[in-house]
C-alpha cells in the first residue's frame, strides 16, 4: 500500500477528465468532509466512480478548508475531527500543522477508495437546464449535466468582514482568519482582535506569546461555558441550528451554537488578562478604535476574526433564497424544500466535522432516493 505521503500526492496530481456527454447520476461539489463522505456512500450503495458520479473540487490538492488553515494551528489546538467513514483517521502527532494532517488523511482516502476527485475545478454556478436536468458549469466553462447535485462547499472561500464606521480609513493593516499565518510576524505591535469565537481566543494567545500587544473586541461578552462537549450537547446544538434552517433562516455561528469551552488554557489567559473582552467596537479612525464604552486605543492592525458565511453563490441561479435570508431545508437538513434534486452537506448543522460525516451519509441516501424516484417515473412515461 502506498505511503500516506504519495497517496496524497498522487491525489493532488490529478487533473479533471473531459466532461460526460451522458448526463451523471450525481455530482457532488466539494472534497471536503461531507463531500468525501457523500462520494464513500454513493459508492458504497452501488453507483460508479466516472459513470455514475464524480466529485469537483476547487482547490489544488486533498484537505479542502483545512489545507489553508495557517501553520501555527497545530492539531491539538484544532477543533476535532471525526473520521471519514471506512478509514480511520488513527492518533497523528499533536503538534502537527493541522493543515498537514488532514490533507494527507484526506488524500489517503481518495486514494484508498478510488474516488473521483477533479480538480482544480471551481463551480460557478447550477441551473436548471432544459431536458430537466441540472446543469454544473465550471469557472472554466465546463460542463455536466447531472439528475442530482449534492454541494459541500462549506464557507472558508466567504470570510465575513462586518462593517464599523471609519473600518475603510484605517491606515494600518486589516487581515481576516482566511488570511491569518503567523504571530511571529506581529511582534512588537499593537493588535486588535475582532470576534467571539476560539479562532479569536487563539490568536489572541499566539500573538501575546509572540510579543504583541492585543486588544480584544466582542460584540456581546464572550460566551465562556463549561458544559461538557459530549453527545447531548451535540444533539442539542444541532436542534437548535436545524430549527432556524427549517425556518429558511441563515444558520447561526459556530460560537452562538456552541459556547466557547472554558478550559485550563484559556481560564490562563483571563487571568493574565490576554482573554479580556473590551467590548463592541464602536468606530474606527486612522490609527486607532474607539470602543462602545468610549476608550480609545490606537492599533497598529485589526485582525477580524469574524467568522465565514455558507459559499452558496454558485446556487444563486436556483432562486433558493426565502425572504429570512438562508435556504429552507427540510427534516432530513440536507434535502432543499425549493429544489428536490439539490442536497446540502455541511451546511447549518452539518457544518461541523462530526456533522457533515452524517450530513455526506444523509446526502447521499436522498440522492439515492431521488434517483430510484425518477427512474421509476421515467419508466412509467416510457411505458
Amino acid at each position: 500500500m502506498e505511503s500516506a505521503t504519495t497517496a496524497a500526492a498522487a491525489s493532488a496530481a490529478k487533473t479533471h477528465v473531459e466532461p460526460h456527454a451522458e448526463p451523471l447520476d450525481v455530482v457532488v461539489v466539494g472534497a471536503g468532509q461531507a463531500g468525501l463522505s457523500a462520494a464513500y456512500y454513493l459508492q458504497q450503495r452501488g453507483l460508479r466512480p466516472e459513470q455514475d458520479f464524480v466529485v469537483l473540487d476547487a482547490n489544488e490538492g486533498p484537505g479542502g478548508a483545512w489545507r489553508h488553515r495557517w501553520p501555527s494551528l497545530t492539531f491539538d489546538a484544532a477543533h476535532g475531527l471525526h473520521d471519514l467513514p471506512g478509514l480511520p483517521l488513527g492518533v497523528p502527532d499533536p503538534q502537527e500543522p493541522a493543515s498537514a494532517v488532514v490533507s494527507r488523511y484526506y488524500g489517503t482516502y481518495e486514494q484508498q477508495y478510488g474516488l473521483p476527485v477533479h480538480r482544480p475545478v471551481r463551480v460557478a454556478r447550477i441551473e436548471d437546464g432544459p431536458d430537466g436536468l441540472l446543469t454544473v458549469t465550471a469557472a472554466s466553462g465546463e460542463t455536466w449535466r447531472t439528475r442530482t447535485v449534492v454541494s459541500g462547499t462549506g464557507t472558508w472561500d466567504r470570510p465575513y468582514w462586518p462593517y464599523y464606521p471609519g473600518r475603510g480609513n484605517f491606515a494600518g493593516r486589516q487581515l481576516h482568519t482566511h488570511d491569518f499565518r503567523s504571530a511571529e510576524e506581529f511582534r512588537g505591535q499593537r493588535v486588535l482582535v475582532v470576534g467571539g469565537g476560539t479562532s479569536a481566543l487563539q490568536f489572541l494567545l499566539q500573538l501575546d506569546a509572540a510579543g504583541a500587544a492585543t486588544f480584544w473586541s466582542t460584540r456581546r461578552a464572550p460566551d465562556f461555558t463549561t458544559t461538557p462537549f459530549d453527545a447531548g450537547w451535540g444533539v442539542d446544538v444541532e436542534r437548535r441550528v436545524n430549527e432556524r434552517t427549517r425556518a429558511g433562516l441563515p444558520p447561526l455561528s459556530v460560537v452562538a451554537a456552541t459556547g466557547l469551552p472554558l478550559n485550563e488554557t484559556y481560564r490562563a489567559g483571563i487571568d493574565a488578562g490576554v482573554l479580556v473582552s473590551r467590548g463592541k467596537l464602536d468606530r474606527i479612525t486612522e490609527d486607532a478604535v474607539v470602543f462602545a464604552d468610549g476608550t480609545r486605543e490606537q492599533v497598529d492592525v485589526i485582525l477580524w476574526a469574524t467568522g465565514f458565511r455558507a459559499s452558496l453563490d454558485h446556487l444563486a441561479p436556483l432562486q433558493l433564497r426565502e425572504p429570512g435570508g438562508g435556504i429552507l431545508m427540510a427534516p432530513d437538513a440536507v434535502s432543499v424544500v425549493r429544489e428536490p434534486r439539490l442536497f446540502l452537506v455541511g451546511y447549518g448543522s452539518s457544518a461541523s466535522t462530526v456533522g457533515a460525516t452524517r450530513a455526506g451519509r444523509a446526502g447521499a441516501a436522498a440522492a439515492l432516493r431521488r434517483l430510484k424516484a425518477d427512474a421509476g417515473r421515467r419508466v412509467t412515461l416510457s411505458a
